[in-house]
């Protein structure tokens, strides 16, 4: 009798992975590019150690690991950029017949801990993070299978079934999902200290107006281009830039029409949950938010003219309260609680109207601000209240107090 065995279908002992690779030049080093499946990267690649940073990288940070993996828990839509690697020469790369070189298969030796043939340039989160992710569905899952054998009624075993198909289908989706990943050849490993000093210098972060922009999953950044085709704002927000200078042209940045809408929403400093998040509609936030604008150009000259164009945000700025981030977030704040209330808009815009002759900039000494519960919230001579958000959260407080009956 004779046995055939394939030696291809036997895996033990074998310590490592190949994939499908393009081999490339990028910088005078050779590059494969390669997908990896998710389950894989803390195979292949150190696993971060919050611990005991890696010396070539900076330290990772366990909770935005953690936020990485509840992103692409949470979105099945997520999008992630490609890791980048080092290969310090323990991969070996078999190029394809006929691929001129380009294509073959890229043999990549396990990780051992914290040691293995790659090491990180960039991505050090996004590894951990799936890991932990992971790691946290399957302990989830087991906890609701303990859960369910021992569940007597039948709607517990009907809630826990829910959550039990619902977790098994998010840890299916990430077994079946993958990432890219940049692998570098490069054994010297002074010049492999310098490619990560590169990749971060060169790196531009998104500013929080961007991300105010674009980031559809926060109902404050999503209503933003309607809710600055209020004659307010229209053509007067500053889509580029966090922070507003005095020279700036615009009215408020487009990161500061979010926080309006998060104050007239849920208040100053108020955050607004995912369980709040999806009860929110897009429409009632819209409304509301131009209901505050409608009140606040209606309750002073210095707004209306702006609105109507022949008062610039420049000279707003430099002679009115008005013309601060600060002051507009707490009459939104103001707004919010006011209208919790339920005090209509006129009578509001009414009260702010009281406010108007106080909003001269800078304040003086025997200015309203500085004689009132409210000194502690400005500083002498300034131009806006004290940006901390408890002193806007307090300064809110005072000005509530302030409505007759309240």
């Amino acid at each position: 009798m004779s046995i055939t065995v394939d030696s291809a279908r036997v895996t033990a002992g074998r310590r490592s992975d190949t994939y499908l690779a393009m081999r490339s030049i990028q910088g005078g080093r050779t590059v494969y590019s390669t997908r990896v499946p998710l389950l894989d990267l803390d195979k292949i690649l150190p696993l971060p150690d919050p611990a005991q940073p890696d010396p070539d990288n900076r330290k990772v940070d366990p909770r935005h690991a953690r936020s990485f993996g509840d992103y692409i828990s949470q979105h099945e839509t997520w999008v992630a950029p490609a890791l980048l690697a080092r290969d310090n020469g323990g991969c070996t790369f078999q190029p394809l017949d006929g691929a001129n070189g380009q294509i073959g298969y890229l043999e990549i030796p396990w990780a051992t801990g914290a040691f293995g043939a790659l090491t990180t340039i960039d991505g050090q989160h996004r590894i951990l993070g799936s890991h932990l992710e992971t790691r946290r569905l399957s302990e989830e899952i087991a906890k609701v299978e303990r859960d369910l054998g021992r569940a007597r009624s039948a709607e517990r075993q009907a809630k826990l079934e829910a959550k039990l198909d619902d977790l098994r289908g998010r840890l299916t989706r990430l077994h079946s999902e993958a990432i890219g990943l940049d692998i570098y050849v490069e054994p010297n490993s002074v010049r492999a200290r310098q490619m990560f000093v590169d990749v971060a210098d060169n790196a531009k972060g998104i500013s929080t107006a961007l991300r105010a922009r674009f980031d559809g999953s926060k109902i404050a950044n999503r209503t933003l281009d309607r809710v600055i085709d209020h004659a307010l704002l229209k053509g007067r927000v500053d889509l580029e830039q966090d922070r507003m200078t005095r020279n700036n042209v615009n009215l408020i940045g487009a990161k500061h029409v979010a926080d309006l809408t998060k104050a007239v929403a849920v208040g100053v400093g108020g955050r607004i949950s995912a369980r709040r998040e999806a009860e929110l509609s897009d429409e009632a936030v819209i409304e509301a938010v131009h209901g505050f604008l409608d009140c606040i150009t209606e309750a002073f000259t210095d707004l209306a003219d702006v609105a109507e164009g022949t008062l610039s945000p420049t000279d707003l700025r430099s002679r009115s309260l008005l013309g601060s981030v600060g002051m507009l977030r707490v009459l939104a704040g103001t707004y919010h609680v006011l209208r919790g209330k339920e005090i209509a808009d006129d009578d509001i815009t009414a009260f702010f109207g009281t406010l108007e002759q106080h909003m001269t900039a800078p304040i003086s000494e025997d200015s309203l601000w500085r004689r009132s519960e409210a000194g502690r919230d400005f500083e002498p001579n300034a131009s806006a209240p004290v940006m901390r958000t408890q002193n806007l959260q307090h300064l809110v407080t005072v000005l509530t107090s302030w409505y007759p009956g309240v």
